[in-house]
């Protein structure tokens, strides 16, 4: 029995194919070839086509048939992983009426600001433990006050994930971590965050359906399953936001335990029991997929902006139209050619919207001691990785003022993190063991599939097969000397409001 796991990040969709009898990932593909464009019509915004993706998707099932040999008739059970925060506005035939404002985009954040102010800070982070911030109800607001003829024409308020499960199945459906990742969950009662809409003046009758992460919600619209070669009874059985998942890819379930990635952004991703938060928004908190009644997990995360993003840009720099692209490979090899340091060379990767770390505010991004006579590619290279690391420590600083701590991190192998230079600095700066499991997202999701179409007992029986390739320890040595360094980049940090 088969089941599929979509994955739609903001540079690329990868589907995997899990063979539950076997417990392996029998095949993989990644869409576009290349990755997809970020539309920024203004400083601050990112917007993405959903019709893009919804279109990426087909191609991406219809490759493992085709390309890949899969039967697509064995597949039982879909599940979904997706780019959280991001707005898609749909009439009632699912259709999208405008770009999707994706989780990047900051044009939002002073009304999530000022929603803040209007509730009071204690009684929403009581209710939604933080700010709405810059998260989709806000962005809904944004679209409401600015845009009040493309307002009036959406059904349907949904994330990335939810659009793309409702072009499946042409149900309009959500879940409710999904409603915490959108600042539309009231983690003290239990239930949709009312005031929180009330407050902002939005129709409550936009939300959709409420379904849980794992189970059935919906089967696959027998049109679509005919366009795509799928069985007629296919079902969605999971969905959850790429951060939560990821954290279940690696089999990060219980309290206590931590995931990490660094693709577009960089998280790190602490499992916790309490409804815990900071009162400075520099974290947050959302429903873990595998939050229950009778167990409480919730998932309190830091994210950075700017880390595979960032990496993306120096590919693109250091290529030419003649030679093409250079290999992200090629970057890892020069980086590995410079020492701890770079020499003096930093990187302050804050490019890519307002940061969360900081409160939403824009902190100084770019680099500083830059010498034309001594730093070369390889120091620009491995002081950016140095950066992205320096960046998600100054968050972890945070997640453990609030008892979100470990000393094990689990990471799967891809990204940055199949960088040795990269790995070797988090690992130094962060001063914790490091585990690297050969999982991805859509992986993750087609093992959540799996669980919530019945096939698994648990969740834990669901990753049994799942294996530790390599363990990673801190060295005395260069713990101390990235210390200094991140000590001295961190003294350099500027804000801007």
């Amino acid at each position: 029995m088969y089941f599929l796991g979509i994955d739609l990040g903001s540079s690329s969709i990868k589907l995997s194919v899990f063979n539950a009898d076997k417990g392996i990932t029998v095949a993989t593909v990644t869409v576009p070839e290349f990755e997809m464009d970020i539309v920024a019509a203004k400083f601050g915004w990112a917007e993405q086509d959903p019709n893009k993706w919804w279109e990426y998707v087909k191609y991406g099932i219809q490759s493992l048939g085709s390309k890949q040999h899969i039967d697509l008739k064995k597949i039982a059970g879909i599940g979904i992983a997706y780019q959280m925060h991001g707005l898609v506005l749909t009439d009632e035939n699912m259709n999208p009426v405008r770009s999707s404002i994706i989780w990047c985009d900051s044009r939002a954040a002073i009304i999530g600001n000022e929603v803040y102010d209007r509730i009071g800070h204690e009684s929403c982070q009581q209710q939604i433990l933080g700010s709405p911030g810059n998260f989709t109800a806000s962005k809904l607001k944004w679209v409401q006050i600015n845009e009040p003829e493309i307002f009036q024409k959406a059904v349907y308020m949904m994330l990335p994930g939810d659009f793309i499960a409702a072009r499946l199945s042409g149900k309009a459906q959500i879940s409710t971590s999904g409603l915490s990742e959108a600042a539309l969950w009231n983690f003290s009662k239990g239930t949709l965050a009312n005031e929180v809409l009330h407050t902002m003046g939005l129709p409550v009758d936009m939300i959709p359906e409420i379904v849980p992460n794992f189970g059935y919600q919906a089967t696959v619209h027998p049109d679509v399953a005919s366009e795509l070669g799928l069985s007629s009874d296919v079902k969605i059985t999971y969905r959850g936001g790429d951060q939560p998942n990821n954290a279940m890819s690696l089999n990060v379930l219980k309290p206590g335990e931590i995931a990490t990635t660094a693709g577009t952004s960089a998280v790190i991703y602490a499992v916790s029991n309490q409804d815990v938060y900071d009162k400075e928004n520099r974290i947050n908190t959302f429903l873990h997929v595998n939050n229950a009644e009778a167990q409480k997990n919730n998932g309190v995360m830091l994210c950075i902006n700017g880390s595979g993003i960032l990496y993306q840009w120096l590919r693109k720099i250091m290529s030419t139209d003649r030679t093409g692209l250079i290999a992200y490979e090629a970057l890892n090899v020069e980086a590995a050619k410079v020492a701890a340091g770079s020499n003096g060379l930093r990187f302050y990767p804050f490019g890519n919207g307002v940061e969360r770390i900081f409160n939403n505010k824009n902190a100084n991004s770019g680099i500083q001691n830059l010498n034309f006579n001594i730093h070369q590619s390889g120091h620009l290279i491995r002081s950016a990785c140095e950066g992205i690391v320096f960046a998600m420590n100054y968050g972890f600083d945070v997640m453990k003022s609030v008892g979100a701590s470990g000393e094990v991190v689990r990471a799967g192998n891809a990204n940055l993190f199949l960088s040795p230079v990269f790995r070797e600095i988090f690992t130094n700066t962060t001063q914790t063991t490091l585990e690297l499991y050969n999982t991805s997202g859509s992986e993750g999701a087609a093992r959540g599939a799996a669980y919530g179409f019945g096939y698994y007992a648990s969740l834990d029986q669901a990753f049994d097969g799942l294996k530790c390739i390599e363990r990673i320890e801190p060295n005395p040595i260069l713990t101390s000397q990235y210390q200094e360094i991140y000590q001295e980049w961190k003294n350099h940090i500027k804000l801007e409001s």
